[in-house]
């Protein structure tokens, strides 16, 4: 019964690393690519038709 707990909890850390790992990716997207996306989305709101 200790062993189940034990691979319960290895798999619920598991999940929490890549989550991390995702949220991470995301930062650093937005960080490398915020610039050009906020540029793109100003243009296409500036084109959109009122």
């Amino acid at each position: 019964m200790s062993r189940f707990r034990r691979e319960a909890g290895q798999g619920l850390v598991e999940y929490a690393l890549l989550a991390l790992l995702i949220a991470l990716a995301v930062l650093v997207a937005l960080t490398v690519f915020g610039q050009a996306v906020s540029g793109l989305y100003s243009q296409v709101l500036s084109r959109w038709p009122s």
